[in-house]
């Protein structure tokens, strides 16, 4: 019995960083995607299908016999899956050691003249199909999800916060018309809003229907059954899944193909607000807090680098390389079924576990940030040019004979400071109200709406 025994080694003997440097910040993920979840979920799948059968009339099982199924499943444990991959070994096959693992437990249940109904009519993608998805979904509303909404949470505090600071805005990497810091908070929170909700509409889905999607072997014992009101019950009442009406051996996966492809947008949004933020931290607009200890450079004493949006920008891009090969590759299988799909499915949570990493970077860099008005408004000093816009804006209302070509020429590679705007709105040949208007307008107040 060695086998999970070896998953208590040093972090620091992990060939993953998932599950070494990082192993703190994913380790809750093993209950949804390490090899003893993806057992205890097959093992989940096969308790139901057999309570289920018995509550269809096919057996008779006590209501004690009910309880202790469904006690063996929730309270399955290490040593529990152990014990399977031991009977694995032997039978070459996953699936199959855990159809064993139940039928000895029946014995011991005094039902033991009903183990030949665990399984039956079943194709291992019956099982694999129905418990990926179920921990899929887990996985999604235990963790992924609440970490989303919580981060945009977080981003939305900080932006009401920051609602009022005005903040020299940068198009094409250059000085552009005035903005708020808590605005350009916003539009990421308004971003991850709508693509979270079109996450909220895809279902979850599974496949149930024996080796090639036919029933053939449900249908050839029981002829006159209804096989496919009966999975389309168990999977949405038991399993709490969708289930496909027409498949092969395996699911179509294009389901889940769309998670996949809503996590990665998510992902791309957040890799967005970590590059700009890193740039506001590069433009002084934000201090780091620091910690008494830590060191920012091995070689520069003065350094405290914005490493915690680098950390997730680097394992926000490595999510979404897997989420976009799983999305590719998984609703593509050659014919009824090839084996590359199971191959590649064990891998789904390795995109989730980056992703929870870069989550927690990002609340721990936005956790550091100290705002700098200072340097904001120095910026805003410098850039008297930006309100250019507005001055050429208020003359075209004016009626002014070529408002932007006047202040192109005047701002066009030019240093202009207030003074320079204000001498050449006391030349203009409008009247004393507009010039009055005009000497109004600031960096600090021209920031819209």
């Amino acid at each position: 019995m060695l086998y999970f025994c070896d998953m208590n080694i040093s972090p620091l003997l992990a060939i993953s960083p998932i599950d070494g440097r990082y192993h703190n910040a994913t380790k809750e993920l093993s209950d949804y995607f390490s090899e003893y979840a993806l057992i205890k979920y097959r093992l989940k799948v096969e308790i139901f299908y057999f309570i289920f059968l018995s509550e269809k009339k096919f057996f008779s099982l006590s209501k004690k016999q009910k309880e202790s199924l469904v006690a063996i499943s929730n309270g399955f444990s290490v040593e529990d899956a152990d014990q399977i991959k031991e009977t694995e070994k032997i039978t070459n096959h996953d699936v199959k050691a855990v159809e064993y693992f139940l039928k000895e437990k029946l014995e011991l249940l005094g039902a033991g003249h009903l183990k030949e109904w665990v399984h039956f009519g079943l194709t291992s993608q019956d099982v694999n199909n129905t418990a990926v998805p179920m921990l899929w979904k887990d996985a999604l509303e235990m963790e992924l999800l609440p970490a989303i909404l919580n981060l945009q949470q977080h981003i939305h505090q900080l932006a009401v916060s920051w609602e009022k600071i005005p903040m020299l805005a940068r198009t094409h990497g250059q000085p552009a018309s005035p903005t708020r810091l808590g605005k350009e908070l916003l539009v990421f929170v308004e971003r991850l809003e709508n693509q979270i909700q079109l996450f909220s509409y895809i279902p979850f889905t599974g496949k149930f229907g024996g080796a090639t999607g036919n029933f053939n072997a449900h249908h050839i014992a029981f002829p006159k059954y209804n096989w496919i009101k009966f999975a389309n019950e168990f999977l949405e009442d038991r399993l709490g899944l969708q289930r496909q009406q027409y498949t092969t051996q395996i699911e179509h996966y294009d389901i889940l193909a769309a998670h996949f492809d809503a996590i990665k947008r998510i992902n791309t949004i957040f890799l967005d607000l970590s590059r700009d933020i890193w740039s506001y931290v590069s433009m002084d607009y934000f201090k780091q807090k620091t910690k008494k200890g830590e060191v920012g450079s091995s070689a520069m004493p003065h350094k405290v680098n914005p490493i915690d949006f680098e950390n997730a920008e680097g394992n926000l891009g490595i999510a979404n390389a897997l989420l976009e090969h799983l999305s590719a590759k998984l609703p593509i299988s050659r014919l009824q079924r090839d084996l590359t799909d199971s191959t590649v499915l064990r891998n789904i949570g390795v995109p989730a576990a980056h992703t929870i990493i870069a989550l927690k970077s990002i609340e721990k860099g936005l956790n550091k940030l100290i705002l700098n008005e200072a340097k904001l408004k120095e910026d805003l000093d410098n850039n008297w040019a930006v309100v250019a816009e507005a001055i050429q804006t208020i003359l075209r209302r004016e009626n002014y004979p070529a408002p932007y070509e006047a202040l192109k020429e005047l701002t066009r590679g030019a240093v202009i400071d207030k003074k320079a705007i204000h001498q050449f709105i006391s030349k203009l040949k409008v009247s004393a109200a507009v010039k009055n208007e005009l000497k109004k307008i600031t960096p600090y107040n021209y920031t819209g709406m």
